[in-house]
């Protein structure tokens, strides 16, 4: 009988980064399903722990980020991952991910618009955990790197003020600490009220090993794992105490 927790990773056209999330996953204790979207139905998330909106290019981003992406899930299935939240799951949304999470209205109210610097950013970022307590980040450090590559990454409100009291509110689980792309309150990462939805912008399956950093001296964290290693690994653990 398996009994490690299952991740599904919905597939859109344009998604591309869902074989290396799928194997990032397995490589702290998932069992992982790639799903293409048309598939997809409510069904398929009976059994499921935790389901994944990996980065790429969902639907080539026309119209704009993740847009495309949402009205086809919420066509497939309506409400379903908001019980699928209130019953437990937990959901992870990297890069065109957290564009799809935010448009489906499952994380705190905010847009990923065009980078300030009006082009493709492809660098490493240092960023602060402030949500040590999150069951995405408890055992992240207070900071961390990670790769990001996006064109549409800056997070925006209404009104500034807004994305300020995230800070207050502990929805911003994840600040640069230097200014990257020109998000409000140099907000990378958001989780939900619940605690169990978070979306980034930075990629933690491009970071899994010592060999994957920029620095080849760069020696890694306990075990020779990079930060992104500890950020899978972090959901594993919550989800596996949640079910003993």
């Amino acid at each position: 009988m398996e009994d490690r927790p299952c991740a599904l990773l919905l597939k859109f056209p344009g998604t591309n980064c869902d074989a290396e999330t799928a194997r990032a996953l397995e490589a702290v204790g998932f069992v992982t399903e790639v799903l293409p979207v048309s598939a997809l139905k409510p069904g398929k998330l009976v059994g499921v722990s935790l389901v994944v909106l990996s980065g790429g290019f969902s639907y080539g981003d026309y119209v704009m980020s993740g847009r495309i992406a949402s009205l086809v899930t919420e066509q497939k299935i309506g409400e379903t991952l908001k019980d699928f939240r209130d019953n437990g799951g937990y959901i992870l949304g990297i890069c065109n991910g957290f564009q799809i999470l935010t448009q489906l209205d499952l994380l705190p109210a905010g847009s990923l618009v065009e980078n300030a610097s009006g082009r493709f950013q492809c660098q490493w970022v240092k960023m602060k955990n402030l949500a040590p307590k999150s069951p995405f980040l408890s055992r992240c450090p207070a900071e961390f790197e990670l790769p990001i590559a996006h064109a549409e990454g800056r997070l925006v409100t209404k009104e500034a003020a807004e994305a300020a009291g995230y800070l207050k509110s502990g929805a911003a689980a994840l600040v640069y600490t230097d200014e990257v792309n020109g998000s409000f309150e140099r907000i990378a990462g958001l989780t939900d009220e619940s605690g169990r939805v978070f979306g980034l912008m930075p990629h933690p399956e491009r970071f899994m090993k010592a060999r994957d950093h920029y620095d080849p001296d760069w020696e890694g964290g306990e075990g020779g794992w990079g930060s992104g290693y500890w950020l899978f690994k972090s959901l594993h653990e919550a989800i596996k105490e949640g079910e003993a």
